[in-house]
């Protein structure tokens, strides 16, 4: 069983640095994408093209929190985001979960928290509920029921956070837990 656990933490370990491999590949081509599209005359932001790459705006999504309520993306629009991919049965996210709030509880007055719960590749959607108790989260957490968003966002490491700056274009990406250090230090970075 150990040899198991073994064997699954370096398969996630090689897919996170794949994932990480993959998107520092294509810095530079993002930046010149953001170059070329830049124009003094309209927002900035509105030219730069939507995708889930550094550099390119985050695509919009509409998703229901825990309590129904109907949660957009670009509500946040002004803020930086934090959108954290989770699932309750991934120990990573765990591990991530009180820096997240944490993080969020020193910085709500312009930065934002949004967990998206992969409730697509939940063992059991009873769980979430309480993971979010057992964790104190104060900060919006929505539900990926079919897990379109996930796809869309390209989610294949547990967890995975996009920090995106207050125009809604994508600064940072992290595939694997963070903790608080990394966050204040990607925050500050803006």
């Amino acid at each position: 069983m150990k040899k198991n656990m073994w064997a699954i933490l370096i398969l996630i370990g090689l897919v996170a640095y794949g994932v990480y491999d993959y998107i520092t590949a294509s810095a530079k081509e993002t930046k010149k994408e953001q170059a070329s599209v830049a124009s003094v005359t309209e927002p900035p932001n509105e030219n730069i093209p939507i995708g889930v790459k550094k550099g390119q705006r985050a695509p919009d999504f509409t998703l229901n929190d825990l309590n129904g309520n109907p949660i957009q993306l670009s509500d946040y629009r002004g803020k930086m985001v934090l959108l954290n991919f989770w699932a309750s049965w991934c120990p990573p996210c765990r591990a991530e979960m009180p820096h997240m709030q944490e993080f969020y509880e020193d910085y709500k007055k312009d930065t934002v928290v949004l967990g998206v719960n992969m409730t697509s590749i939940e063992h059991r959607a009873e769980d979430i509920k309480p993971f979010t108790e057992e964790f104190g989260l104060t900060f919006p957490n929505v539900l990926d029921i079919e897990g379109d968003v996930m796809e869309e966002y390209v989610v294949i490491a547990y967890p995975t956070t996009y920090v995106i700056d207050e125009q809604g274009v994508i600064r940072e990406i992290y595939p694997g837990a963070i903790n608080y250090d990394i966050m204040k230090k990607t925050r500050e970075a803006f």
